[in-house]
């Protein structure tokens, strides 16, 4: 049997931002239609769901009243934990607001890049901006994340991203053990192989815990070696459509029991909600440590 910190975190992105059920059927819009992916989710071994809000029309938004709407749903049908995005383009303070609602966690972006996508068949961008996230937004999102006693989860792109959650720290802002992702396979951030994979888990501190988000067909080879290397795992429609038979996804669902399988395979054991909530916050009840009363000097 694994020992608590041994045991798999399986996270599922639900739905993403950009594509639409033109891409995949099974991507959903609505408050209700993402409970239910994340019911499935749940049930299959995720212990976190990631979610960004929709219109029903499946245009993005940041209104909190859709995130209040989906936070209850989601609560109304299984205990996952919930992680609301804070990512996206726009000014931060268009990106906040919904914090307060407090999710069990938030992803923080630690930093800004090039982020783009290249079609070989094309021979051009596919799709090419400038990812902005400025110190000053990044202390703005940690601070209203500890105010709302929600734990950030350090979304690095790249190398020098990770370097960056010592300022939170010694701004009293984050409460270790730290909670870090590896974006990998995008471009103009970190390339999507074990190699590199390796390196970023070799500068996080050793207390904090660490997983691997992998785009698209890069997803399973890196969650297989997210597994050997002591790592957690997120799978899920945002962040790739297809099963490790090369068949598209039915559901989220689908996604999580392929990589709860790869987990069971690797002879490691999934965390249920109740182990996650011990391993993210030991000393706390399951629950992120307070804000300071004010700055450290």
């Amino acid at each position: 049997m694994s020992s608590l910190h041994d045991k798999v975190i399986i996270s599922c992105a639900l739905t993403g931002a950009v594509t639409t059920k033109r891409h995949c059927p099974a991507i959903p819009y609505t408050p209700v239609e993402i409970a239910e992916e994340a019911q499935r989710a749940y049930d299959a071994g995720a212990a976190i769901v990631h979610i960004h809000a929709r219109t029903d029309a499946g245009a993005p938004t940041w209104d909190v009243d859709v995130f209040e709407r989906i936070k209850a749903e989601v609560e109304a049908r299984c205990p996952v934990l919930i992680n609301f995005s804070t990512g996206g383009a726009g000014p931060m303070q268009s990106r906040v607001a919904h914090i307060a609602l407090a999710p069990a966690i938030a992803a923080l972006n630690m930093g800004s890049m090039n982020y783009a996508k290249w079609s070989r068949r094309k021979g051009d961008f596919a799709f090419k901006f400038v990812f902005e996230n400025s110190f000053d937004d990044i202390v703005s999102f940690a601070r209203a994340m500890a105010e709302a006693g929600v734990k950030p989860e350090m979304e690095c792109f790249d190398t020098g991203h990770v370097a960056s959650h010592t300022v939170l720290a010694k701004l009293g802002l984050i409460a270790a053990p730290y909670h870090f992702s590896f974006i990998m396979g995008v471009l103009g951030g970190i390339p999507a192989t074990a190699r590199h994979l390796a390196f970023q888990a070799a500068n996080v501190p050793t207390d904090a815990r660490w997983k691997v988000i992998g785009i698209s067909r890069e997803q399973w080879p890196l969650c297989m070696s997210a597994l050997g290397l002591g790592g957690d795992i997120r799978v899920g429609l945002e962040d790739n459509f297809y099963l490790p038979s090369g068949d598209m996804a039915t559901s989220n669902g689908a996604l999580v029991e392929a990589a709860a399988g790869m987990v069971r395979l690797s002879g490691r054991e999934v965390a249920s909600v109740a182990d996650t909530r011990q391993i993210l916050w030991p000393n706390h009840d399951g629950k992120e440590a307070p804000a300071p009363a004010q700055e450290p000097a």
